[in-house]
């Protein structure tokens, strides 16, 4: 057995020890006896009623395609909603605000509110081009989100988000080998009812979001919700060149609507509508030249986070539209599904990359030593995506029960790099560009079993069958050695097939207990990137991945279903890993896979009503990783070779034979916190015929690689952020007025960088604060 292997298991029994230990039994023994004696009974029979005042609501998710009770279904998986969702979007947060809300999940840009990465268990992608992958699925109202710039959709009107931990290939398919984040919206009802919430925060915040659902007929219900966030700039251009590039920074517009219509004009026929769109404008994230201290992953002295002296021009825009069809026809014992979703986008991200103004060739330069400049922007001027699913379920009585279906995805991409003179006046566009198109298509056929063994053991399995082709073409135009203008063509094309399953089981222990196992594989698709920095360049391609997970956990609801606990240990290995490596020098990427692997970690997941108005939240994770490839190697930040005394201090052994180069065997894989935990505990009591509440949430993680290299300056450090709210509902919940504050600490640390040679790096969100109204009617 491993080192990593013997600790996991003591750690995985010490968790459930101490979860099911947890000492808050006297204070619900106590509401207990006290409910009992306000009813004339005992504290042993009360814990054995029906439900009761204080117990917790049961969960339904969706997470194999039906709809169960949480406790039920065969896997890690955590919800994120109502209290806990309302606190941590206070502000407008964009879809980074759930990282480390929940165990092993964790959501990361370097794009800022338009791009975000995510990752499960430790497994993600770090890649920044707009072509990238992610072995995260991500779901909206059952529609595949495949390019990363549709994954930041504001969060808004939702009922709920289901974190789907480990491989979700059979379900949901292609490119989830870590798991599916899964938002389902607020649907039209047939009653008239909606909200209005009104915010004002610093930075000259000022935020909108409501909902109106209403009955056309009594076979049509219609439900329109929308937000619309602004900020002010918060950052100002202190560059001695006045009027040198964009001279304030980090103000935002986004602006979101969803449109649905409920059709059901019979108990067995009913048809979902959705139309969805975002408009987008702001800052692109800043990249800060010289701000992490050489040997250290600390900032520098006398860093002012509202000064960025720049010579360059940053903006970013979006513009996303998409609609969905969702059809169910129930007959006699068969339910049948057709989801069919549409999705476009437009994309434009411009930014001062070097992270600061002129270059030592060209003075002044600052802050600090500017070897080079760059000023680039990516657009995605075209984008596409097709999905259709054909499902049908079985609706009877009996032992067994079975999912079928087949689905067909088709995309299609282009992608422009350019770059603009920083120098001449007006920052022109330069010659010199790169383009990538790309025409993908996915087919599969799916299903799944549901067999009750006996009243207490049930299993499930499933297999998916996947054909994946992509066509793929890069090109660079430039100027050759004698300065003649050309272009240089590059084709790549990928055919590939996958058969991925999942096993699982629940034990019914006892009426309140539920003891899991699951044995699943996962699939990532190819990967191509075409970002090309010079005419000798070429395209870099990944082929496909694949995991294979094993877990196994409890579900206990506890002390009378006023607290609920669920823990799971798990280990993996994903064979042939696709992995994103810099260049060492300039901003790019390179695709490559490295030949296995390996995770394993707890989780667990614990909420309770405590008693006397308070209840709380607890979340706990373990992820430990590791690259496991003897000679893959990497460049790395700022290429010492060339630059001896610059940039970084790498760790990693030397690439016997090639300078510049390190191994990266054994190291965790990037942006994979080992540690993570979330808390939160509220606070509520009536008040003159209201209730006050107030409720805080914290996260912590554990430091993380940026980079697949270690080196101290490209490590974050560890990081603890709170949140706070305070509130007063009146008129039975129809009014709510309340004050909140984000990361109340003003803890700021670094969470990226750029491989450059002068330590370019990027922080988290300061703190923020705010107020907001909302009325319901």
């Amino acid at each position: 057995m491993s080192k990593i292997s013997s600790g996991f298991a003591v750690r995985s029994l010490i968790a459930l020890a101490v979860a099911s230990a947890f000492p808050l039994h006297p204070a619900l023994a106590a509401e207990a006896e006290a409910a009992a004696a306000a009813e004339g009974q005992d504290a042993a029979s009360a814990t054995t009623a029906p439900a009761t005042k204080g117990q917790l609501e049961t969960v339904i998710v969706t997470a194999q395609r039906r709809a169960e009770n949480i406790k039920d279904v065969p896997m890690s998986i955590a919800t994120i909603k109502g209290d806990k969702l309302d606190v941590l979007t206070s502000g407008a947060g964009d879809i980074r605000v759930l990282s480390g809300r929940s165990p092993s999940l964790n959501i990361e840009s370097d794009y800022g509110r338009a791009f975000p990465r995510f990752y499960i268990r430790g497994l993600g992608n770090t890649d920044f081009d707009l072509n990238a992958s992610q072995p995260v699925g991500y779901v909206m109202d059952d529609i595949v989100q495949e390019n990363a710039m549709l994954k930041g959709f504001p969060v808004f009107d939702v009922d709920q988000v289901e974190v789907l931990r480990g491989p979700q290939g059979t379900l949901f398919g292609r490119n989830s080998p870590a798991g599916v984040i899964k938002f389902d919206s607020a649907k039209p009802v047939f009653k008239q009812e909606g909200y209005l919430q009104l915010g004002i925060g610093n930075y000259s915040a000022k935020n909108a979001e409501g909902a109106f659902n209403f009955p056309v007929s009594d076979t049509v219900a219609l439900r329109f919700s929308g937000t619309t966030q602004h900020r002010d700039d918060r950052v100002h251009n202190t560059n001695p060149t006045p009027g040198k590039g964009t001279q304030d920074f980090e103000g935002y517009g986004d602006n979101a609507f969803r449109l649905q219509a409920l059709v059901q004009p019979n108990k067995d026929f009913s048809a979902l509508f959705n139309y969805h769109q975002r408009n987008y404008h702001g800052s692109a994230t800043l990249f800060r030249a010289n701000i992490i201290k050489q040997g250290t992953n600390d900032i520098v002295d006398g860093f002012d986070y509202g000064s960025y002296p720049s010579d360059g021009v940053n903006y970013q825009k979006l513009e996303t539209k998409g609609g969905s069809m969702r059809l169910k026809y129930n007959l006699a014992d068969i339910t049948l599904h057709s989801i069919t979703g549409y999705e476009k986008l437009k994309f434009n991200s411009r930014a001062d990359v070097d992270g600061g103004y002129g270059a030592v060739f060209a003075p002044p330069y600052g802050p600090g030593r500017i070897p080079f400049p760059v000023e680039t922007a990516d657009l995605l001027p075209n984008h596409k995506q097709f999905s259709q699913e054909f499902r049908a379920e079985s609706n009877y009585k009996g032992p067994l029960q079975w999912i079928g279906g087949l689905f067909y995805f088709k995309e299609n991409i282009q992608i422009d790099s350019i770059s603009f003179n920083s120098f001449a006046a007006g920052n022109p566009q330069n010659i010199p560009f790169a383009r990538q198109f790309q025409d993908a298509k996915s087919w599969a056929a799916f299903g799944s079993l549901n067999y009750t063994v006996t009243d207490k053991f049930k299993l499930r399995g499933g297999l998916r069958y996947t054909d994946d082709s992509k066509d793929f073409r890069a090109s660079r135009t430039d100027f050759d050695a004698s300065n003649v203008l050309v272009t240089v063509p590059h084709t790549l094309n990928s055919s590939s097939h996958n058969v991925s399953w999942d096993l699982s089981g629940t034990y019914e222990l006892d009426k309140n207990t539920n003891l899991f196992a699951r044995v699943a594989t996962g699939y990532r698709a190819p990967s191509m990137q075409g970002r090309l920095n010079g005419l000798s360049d070429v395209p870099s391609m990944a082929g496909a991945e694949k995991a294979l997970s094993y877990e196994a956990g409890v579900k206990q609801d506890l002390f009378d279903k006023r607290a609920r606990l669920s823990a799971a240990v798990f280990q993996y290995r994903v064979k042939d890993k696709q992995l994103t490596a810099g260049s060492g020098t300039v901003n790019m990427n390179q695709l490559l896979n490295a030949d296995k692997v390996t995770g394993q970690g707890i989780e667990m997941d614990f909420q309770a009503n405590l008693g006397y108005g308070f209840s709380t939240t607890l979340g706990y994770s373990f992820n430990d990783t590791e690259i496991k490839d003897k000679k893959v190697r990497v460049q790395y930040c700022g290429n010492l070779a060339n630059n001896a005394g610059l940039g970084c201090t790498p760790t990693d052994p030397m690439a016997a034979g090639f300078p510049g180069n390190v191994l990266i065997d054994g190291n965790d894989l990037p942006r994979a916190p080992r540690h993570q935990a979330n808390f939160t505990l509220k606070y509520s009591t009536d008040v003159a015929n209201g209730e006050l509440y107030a409720l805080t949430d914290w996260s912590y993680r554990s430091g993380y690689n940026f980079f697949l290299y270690t080196a101290p300056e490209y490590r974050a450090k560890s990081l603890v952020e709170g949140g706070v709210r305070l509130g007063y509902k009146w008129g039975d919940g129809k009014y709510e007025v309340a004050a909140f504050g984000r990361n109340i600490t003003n803890k700021i640390v670094l969470l990226s960088a750029i491989e450059f040679d002068n330590l370019t790096g990027m922080l988290n969100e300061p703190r923020t604060w705010g107020a907001t109204f909302k009325v319901n009617f």
